[in-house]
């Protein structure tokens, strides 16, 4: 196999040095990492972090010749390399790739190899939940489907399997560092975009929402006339983005959209039709396995992506039906002696709280708080009413979220410096018939690897109770 054009100095991969910069804990490293490895190239992986954090990662690509420098960077690891594959969360101002040669992503690989048809997912929520269920759809038709990107797994993992299934769909979860990794590379092209919606996140990253929405543009900018672009009809980002992009835009609303008007809409009742050339059908019925209007939202942005891409009303309908959501994003743990426990721990913003906290008629006890990514607390007033008890996770985002818990009226007790200690003290004040929820609102920096990592602590301590 060829990389194409000269953007890879026209080698042949065995041929090349490659580093790899962040090999992480989940996805794109790794998968590079064995991508080029497994082809002969000449890899380095280059990591600040140490062996025994890597250890697992690193055992996997046990097989493979591949040279570590762990714990530090060196510059010619940089400068001496035809391509160095670049980490998301690595900023592109970063001073170590100032003189490489050739900066890419796994995702960038992907598509610049495979011609697979591709639809793209972002958003600031529910998008994580929305390639999923789309993928849930699509897989019923198109069985060779794939999914992949900002939900774990790098498209690179299952590219040899796609060389010889090219009309088989690839489903992928793009975050707005992703799309900003593919900005000039003119790689992107989907036959359906879809945009969830744009809440403030990542300011710590950002110097602000049009900063931040720029990046999430991108998922359109290569597209055409030929192609689709699906917008939250509910803010005015999604306006803006409708009247931007040069695909036909479509637009999604958790209410009736205006008579007349292309697009998805859910009914009160919470069932989920399309409207499209003056055809109305219906893609989600009133009974479906997932908590929440906020769910009902996504699911009806993935079939309106699942329509316009060409499957059937009725097997959408049928596929939403039976899809049960995703580990970590309102994730049903169990129910002990009365009380039910649900792991929220995606919900790295304030309105994602607020979205799992009215998603039940039962008192609702919230585990919250975290670490500060500039975020604004002050919608919290929307819980006022709406919980039981608040059991925060001391962090710098808590000691912002406390004043406006106290002038809204809103229990909290804590911080606590331990998510056991949180979760005891709430699973000893739950009675009967209350619901649990570790939604935390903020990142994980600090206490936990990552969200999963969270997580996945969050389900072992419910497990021992």
């Amino acid at each position: 196999m060829n990389l194409k054009s000269d953007i890879f100095l026209n080698k042949e991969i065995r041929e090349l040095k490659v580093t790899v910069m962040g090999l992480g804990l989940n996805g794109g490293g790794f998968a590079s990492a064995e991508f080029f490895a497994s082809r002969g190239a000449d890899v380095t992986v280059t990591d600040l972090r140490n062996r025994e954090i890597l250890k697992a990662t690193i055992d996997k690509l046990s097989g493979y010749n591949i040279r570590y420098v762990l714990e530090k960077h060196v510059r010619e690891d940089f400068t001496g390399a035809d391509i160095v594959i670049k980490n998301p969360a690595v900023p592109a101002d970063s001073p170590w790739l100032s003189d490489a040669k050739r900066i890419e992503t796994d995702i960038s690989i992907f598509l610049t190899l495979s011609s697979n048809p591709v639809i793209a997912v972002t958003g600031s929520k529910g998008k994580s939940t929305t390639v999923s269920a789309l993928y849930h759809v699509i897989k019923e038709i198109h069985p060779g489907a794939k999914l992949g990107g900002n939900i774990t797994t790098s498209p690179l993992s299952f590219i040899d399997s796609l060389e010889a299934d090219k009309r088989s769909p690839v489903v992928l979860e793009l975050s707005s560092w992703q799309l900003a990794d593919l900005a000039g590379k003119n790689v992107l092209k989907p036959a359906v975009s879809v945009i969830t919606n744009i809440l403030p996140d990542h300011l710590n990253r950002y110097r602000g929402m049009e900063e931040y929405a720029a990046d999430k543009k991108l998922i359109y900018h290569d597209q055409d006339k030929k192609d689709y672009t699906l917008c939250f009809y509910d803010d005015e980002w999604g306006k803006k983005f409708a009247a931007e992009t040069p695909a036909k835009a479509l637009f999604f609303s958790a209410e009736r959209l205006p008579e007349g008007m292309e697009g998805a809409w859910l009914e009160k009742n919470g069932e989920g039709f399309i409207r499209l050339a003056g055809k109305k059908e219906r893609l989600i019925g009133e009974n479906i396995l997932m908590q929440g209007r906020h769910n009902r939202l996504n699911l009806l942005a993935s079939g309106a992506a699942a329509y316009l891409y060409g499957i059937e009303a009725q097997v959408i309908e049928k596929q939403l039906a039976s899809f049960r959501g995703i580990p970590h994003r309102m994730e049903y743990i169990c129910t002990k002696k009365g009380i039910t426990f649900y792991n929220d721990t995606t919900a790295t913003i304030p309105e994602a709280v607020i979205a799992a906290a009215i998603s039940f008629t039962s008192p609702v006890r919230l585990i919250s708080g975290g670490t500060d990514k500039k975020l604004d607390f002050s919608v919290l007033d929307r819980l006022a009413g709406k919980t039981e008890m608040i059991y925060l996770l001391e962090g710098s985002a808590t000691d912002k979220m406390i004043p406006f818990l106290d002038k809204y009226n809103i229990a909290w007790c804590g911080p606590f410096n331990s998510l056991s200690d949180a979760a005891e003290k709430a699973f000893s004040q739950s009675r009967e018939g209350d619901t649990v929820i570790m939604s935390p609102g903020c990142t994980s920096f600090g206490m936990f690897k990552n969200e999963f990592d969270r997580g996945d602590t969050f389900k072992k301590i419910v497990d021992s109770f």
